[in-house]
């Protein structure tokens, strides 16, 4: 004879199906099977995201002919903006219903992917070519050209704000963290993610920037409307298999299926009547407790989140500045084909593609037996690896491009910003390496810390704390960025020069090695300081 909850009798604790119902079988929703549904529409979704923003700089200096600098900040400002709104999407998501406020996200998402397309398609919407001869040189665009296109990108960012923390706080409620076997899936389920994200991620480098360059803008903001509409309908298709969050009179799930919130009356008869109420009892408590514990909890991660800004303003170069220095370099693979620059940044992905698998299945593994924790080391630990990381791969990228601008000196190429400097592109592989490997450690880590150090009933807006620090740290990266402008203008030196083999991104980059390293002397302080919350079962900390 069976136990209980092999039986149905006890249901899955917090968690209802998309009928509203309990949970008395782990099999029945939810686990890896609902997760593979979440992975490939974020996957997707990334494609789409990055698709319009990895090459972005190229079409505001190109199509808008807007400066170097100004290009870099306006992508730093959008990319911020597009990190800090998951804040108010992950309150409304933990108030309304992950699932929901994915689905109707996700439509404005495709919408405003559509309306980029229209602003690179219709003839009243995108800048007109004025040059003569043959020439396809464009016009500067008008100011309604200018708010249509920068209409859509932030709605795009505004729908992204609200879709992010509630997927993926979505997907990780598909794992009871206080199911020992679930609770090592859940770890895990972060680094697939992240894997799958970064995949997809790869394939967008390799194919769009090319596309955008050499075939066309329409076709270039086309695939990712495309792209994230499937996304959706993949989401979509796994509602019956997801599990929900229960919350007493109010299931956003059951709700949109068109219930009055509560649970629907069990079939199992009075056991199941009688677990239900147990289920709505102990939810109820939960619920209060997690709104007790909520600021203490959210408050405690702040000096985290805070020593991990830098990271996120060194984060934000390999979609800039890396990219203008690749445009710069010999790109050439056959005499007519040349890497667009943008290509590059696939080595990211490439590394964390390379990497996650061997984190997961040996590195986790070997560590788990000698500290007999799920995830192997605590999240603070895989944290601080990759800040570390991030301070020699800023370092690299100072010392490639002070060669980068010795070699245009050496061979009379200062004054020539169009020319093609004798030096390889590859030259850029390791620092974008190095990128790739610290990310496997420090975003992964500090997905799973905002989401499980938070209480249940607020993971969207833990998910949307840990977006917000690379969305601060976007604005902080064009706020030095203007400021350093300024500055060095007055010493008649400019580092951010628009002929870049006049400039001194060597001197940035060094300065960002500088900060890296005493935020991380400062976050190794606050690590030291953290106590992990307790679990309820007894399931060792992450």
């Amino acid at each position: 004879m069976g136990t209980r909850e092999e039986d149905g009798w006890v249901p899955i604790e917090g968690v209802v199906d998309h009928l509203g119902q309990p949970i008395f079988s782990r099999a029945a929703a939810g686990g890896w099977p609902s997760a593979a549904f979440i992975i490939g529409a974020e996957v997707l979704e990334h494609f789409a995201y990055n698709g319009i923003f990895m090459n972005l700089i190229s079409y505001l200096t190109g199509a808008f002919q807007e400066s170097t600098a100004s290009a870099a900040a306006n992508v730093n400002a959008l990319s911020g903006v597009s990190l800090m709104l998951p804040l108010l999407g992950g309150f409304i998501g933990d108030s309304f219903g992950r699932y929901r406020i994915t689905v109707v996200s996700s439509l404005l998402y495709v919408l405003g992917l559509a309306m980029l397309v229209a602003s690179a398609v219709a003839p009243s919407l995108r800048p007109r070519e004025c040059g003569g001869g043959g020439s396809r040189e464009t016009c500067l665009p008008s100011r309604f050209q200018i708010a249509f296109f920068f209409s859509a990108l932030y709605l795009v960012a505004v729908a992204q704000g609200g879709r992010k923390p509630c997927a993926q706080a979505f997907g990780a409620d598909q794992f009871d963290g206080d199911d020992p076997e679930e609770c090592r899936s859940r770890s895990s389920f972060f680094n697939w993610l992240y894997f799958g994200i970064c995949s997809g991620t790869g394939f967008t480098v390799l194919l769009m920037p090319y596309i955008q360059d050499n075939i066309g803008w329409g076709l270039g903001f086309g695939l990712p409307c495309a792209s994230m509409a499937v996304s959706l309908a993949l989401f979509l298709a796994g509602t019956r298999t997801y599990r929900y969050c229960a919350s007493p009179g109010k299931n956003p799930v059951a709700q949109l299926a068109g219930a009055n919130g509560n649970f629907s009356r069990s079939r199992r008869g009075p056991p199941a009547e009688e677990a239900r109420e147990a289920l709505l009892h102990g939810g109820s408590a939960g619920e209060e407790e997690g709104v007790a514990e909520g600021p203490r909890g959210i408050l405690r991660l702040l000096p985290i989140g805070a020593t991990c800004l830098l990271y996120a303003v060194v984060f934000a170069q390999s979609s800039t500045f890396f990219t203008k220095q690749g445009s710069t370099m010999d790109r050439r693979i056959t005499p007519s084909f040349l890497v667009p620059p943008a290509a590059l940044q696939s080595f990211i992905s490439l590394s964390v593609f390379a990497f996650v698998p061997i984190y997961d299945r040996l590195f986790v593994p070997i560590a788990r037996a000698f500290t007999g924790r799920p995830s192997g080391v605590t999240m603070l630990q895989r944290i601080g690896v990759g800040m570390a990381l991030s301070v020699t791969a800023m370092a690299a990228a100072a010392t490639v491009e002070r060669k980068r601008l010795q070699t245009a000196r050496d061979f009379g190429l200062v004054d020539l910003p169009d020319a093609a400097i004798p030096m390889s592109l590859w030259w850029l592989v390791p620092q974008y390496v190095l990128f790739g490997v610290s990310d496997v450690f420090t975003v992964v880590g500090l997905q799973e810390l905002f989401y499980d150090q938070v209480p249940a009933a607020m993971r969207s807006l833990g998910f949307a704390l840990y977006m917000s620090i690379f969305g601060v740290g976007n604005f902080i990266s064009g706020f030095l960025i203007l400021v350093i402008q300024q500055v060095s203008a007055w010493w008649e030196e400019n580092w951010f020069s628009d002929n870049l083999n006049r400039s001194h991104l060597d001197y940035f980059y060094w300065l960002l090695a500088a900060l890296s390293s005493l935020e991380l002397v400062l976050y190794l302080y606050f690590a030291r300081s953290f106590v992990y919350k307790q679990r309820q079962k007894g399931s060792a900390a992450a």
